[in-house]
């Protein structure tokens, strides 16, 4: 039962109380004698993503303060279950801890951060769409440990494999129909018991490579949450938590306490969960916010190790109900002692790597970033660093490939480049998916029925070079079963090196292969024949960089919108 139906409830007991036995005088003795609530503590975060190390420039900081690395990390959990009495303290995540990693961590498949969040007491975890990156397979792996099939133990150390239990409810083996992990933990405290259900976002499939959810089925979060609560109840459980990989977004003007102008899938999901759920500690949008929504205390701390959100329940000891619910998101402050053992894991496989990380491959003559500019009062514009990013995979494919064009997509830029050196490490912390280039044939028709997908997928490709066009925000969306029918760009003003697009004549196009198997809803991009393999992107952005340095942001004018080009 959720924390408003027991107060509902209550305020049903107490009455039929007095109208059986009238006003009853309870004195401060009597009321002393009733069982105190049992205060659990809940220590949450998400989408860590092997930020082992303090993330750099503005990945570093929140809420105007430096934050995060897990030596960091690991001492403020730890001061904060001394506060919170230490047994009764569960220390849960909400998806993406592995997957989009810094070279430290992804470069040994990311045991680096499965063993540093075993060390700094993590109990549970659900799946992120990106546990998903290397298939189901190797999420096992992470389970349940064992060297890497191809790559062996690349430290010399066997991987024992995580010391907490991921959870998955709504990932199933489509062959069988269960499960892919636990779909759910119960947990004791003091003779109470806390029942965890972990999710990722149903959409999963639409964002990861087809590779990686090979054989998986993903169902509805709320419709799968319920089926498991209901089991929970049945063992006697009430008070339960939702670890669910989707998110929300909420106006610029809140802060990591607040829940301002609340929008996004988290929204729906919650309000269509059963009322016996009485928290969701949420992730997926990198987002930080402390929300009530349908009586449901729901919270995301932010991404990369920067945030914990403290979470106080109060169970009642007879129901084993939440009696109350609030959250509170820490800073990760880098004005804490490290944790020692943190300190040594990060020594040991930074010798591991070697000298690789720090090689310089490049000089850029100021930052170049990742944001993107505003187009008709949305961030569907273009990105420096995402431009970069297309020029680099045209570079490695027009000659070879015939490439005219490149087009990259945004999830997969990373992270920020500074001014001066770029060392690889660097570099592929902005690309660390290590996917494969892809040329292709796209026929002019085509190519506008990709660029309308944007409209409809809410996600900007970003343009290489050669690519012009121009945005009319006052023409009609596609939908999603018929993107092309859109006009959101105005048709004759896409160019390729300066030459209008004809229809009807087919163009050789790169992307990468998320991207060609129709990766952040671009279906349309799987229409494309003759489909040549390249090299890996990291290779191509850093082979650009060599080349090119001292390597600038490239303006901002592949898009365009009629306001800024009449119409003829």
């Amino acid at each position: 039962m959720s924390i408003t139906g027991m107060r509902r409830a209550a305020v049903g007991l107490t009455a039929l109380a007095v109208a059986a036995f009238g006003a009853v005088a309870t004195s401060p003795e009597q009321a002393d004698a009733r069982p105190k609530p049992v205060d659990v503590t809940l220590l949450a975060l998400n989408d860590f993503h092997g930020n082992l190390e303090p993330p750099s420039g503005s990945s570093g900081t929140i809420a105007g303060q430096t934050a995060g690395g897990v030596e960091y990390l690991a001492t403020h959990l730890a001061e904060l279950r001394a506060a919170a009495k230490k047994k009764n303290t569960i220390t849960v995540a909400a998806g993406d801890l592995i997957g989009a990693s810094p070279l430290l961590s992804a470069a040994f498949h990311d045991e680096p951060t499965i063993e540093a969040l075993s060390m700094a007491g993590l109990d549970y975890a659900s799946v992120g769409n990106h546990e998903f990156d290397e298939g189901a397979t190797e999420l096992l792996r992470m389970q349940n440990g064992g060297c890497h099939p191809v790559d062996g133990c690349a430290d010399g150390t066997p991987f024992r494999g995580a010391g907490f239990k991921y959870l998955s409810a709504n990932a199933f083996r489509t062959a069988t129909g269960k499960p892919l992990l636990a779909p759910y933990a119960i947990h004791k405290v003091q003779g109470v018991k806390v029942g965890f259900i972990g999710m990722t976002l149903e959409g999963t499939p639409q964002i990861v490579s087809q590779q990686g959810v090979a054989g998986l089925t993903f169902a509805d979060e709320a419709d799968t949450a319920n089926r498991y609560a209901r089991e929970l109840r049945r063992q006697g459980v009430q008070a339960i938590v939702v670890l669910l990989h989707e998110g929300g977004t909420q106006a610029a003007t809140g802060g990591i306490n607040d829940c301002v102008g609340m929008t996004g899938p988290i929204v729906d999901i919650t309000n269509r969960m059963d009322p016996s759920i009485d928290v969701v500690v949420s992730g997926h949008t990198h987002q930080a916010y402390n929300c009530d929504i349908n009586g449901k205390l729901v919270t995301s701390a932010s991404s990369f190790g920067r945030l914990v959100t403290d979470i106080d329940l109060k169970i009642d000891r007879r129901s084993g109900d939440v009696v109350s619910a609030a959250a509170n998101n820490v800073v990760v402050t880098r004005d804490v002692a490290k944790d020692p053992k943190q300190t040594a894991l990060i020594n040991h496989y930074k010798t591991v790597l070697g000298p690789v990380a720090g090689r310089q491959v490049g000089v850029t003559s100021q930052a170049i970033t990742r944001s993107q500019e505003t187009l008709f009062g949305t961030s569907l514009g273009e990105s420096p660093l995402g431009n970069l990013i297309a020029d680099a995979q045209l570079a490695a494919t027009d000659n070879e490939e015939g490439a005219v064009a490149a087009f990259m997509n945004p999830g997969g830029v990373r992270a920020d480049l500074d001014a001066g050196p770029v060392t690889y490490e660097e570099a592929f912390t902005v690309q660390p998916f290590a996917n494969n280039l892809v040329t292709l044939d796209l026929t002019g028709a085509q190519l506008y029925c990709v660029l309308e997908q944007q409209f409809v997928t809410n996600r900007t490709l970003y343009p290489s070079s050669t690519v012009g066009y121009v945005v009319d925000p006052n023409g009609t969306t596609g939908t999603v079963a018929d993107p092309c029918a859109g006009t959101r760009v105005v048709r004759g003003s896409l160019t390729l090196g300066g030459t209008a697009v004809d229809t009807a004549a087919t163009y050789r196009v790169t992307v990468n292969n998320f991207l060609a198997g129709g990766g952040d809803g671009f279906s349309a991009l799987t229409g494309g024949t003759n489909q040549v393999t390249g090299q890996i992107d990291l290779d191509a952005f850093v082979a650009y960089l060599t080349a090119q340095s001292p390597v600038s942001a490239p303006t901002l004018d592949r898009i365009r919108t009629t306001a800024e080009v009449p119409a003829a």
